[in-house]
């Protein structure tokens, strides 16, 4: 007795080829996080970086992460070296 299921062809007698299942686990999935403006243009950019982290094997996303991380430090770093009003001058008398 054959317990396997009876070869299917197509209306012109030909076998018919199965369909491979093209979706792999593994591969890589956009995860679909949203991401909200936050009103910055610059941290919105380095956020939507984020997003090509979505197309990479996971060995990628470090990278990825990393220059986020360090976009992102920067855009703070920048936050406190705004100028400000210019420091006052020392009176007349006490310049050397």
């Amino acid at each position: 007795m054959n317990d396997s299921a009876p070869e299917a062809t197509t209306p012109a007698g030909e076998e018919a080829v199965e369909a491979v299942d093209e979706h792999d686990p593994a591969a890589p999935a956009p995860l679909a996080v949203p991401r909200a403006p936050t009103g910055n243009a610059d941290v919105d950019a380095w956020l939507e970086r984020l997003g090509d982290a979505d197309h990479l094997a996971t060995d990628g996303h470090l990278e990825v992460y990393e220059d986020v991380h360090r976009g992102l430090r920067d855009a703070l770093t920048a936050l406190d070296a705004r100028p400000g009003p210019p420091a006052p001058s020392p009176p007349y008398g006490n310049r050397s």
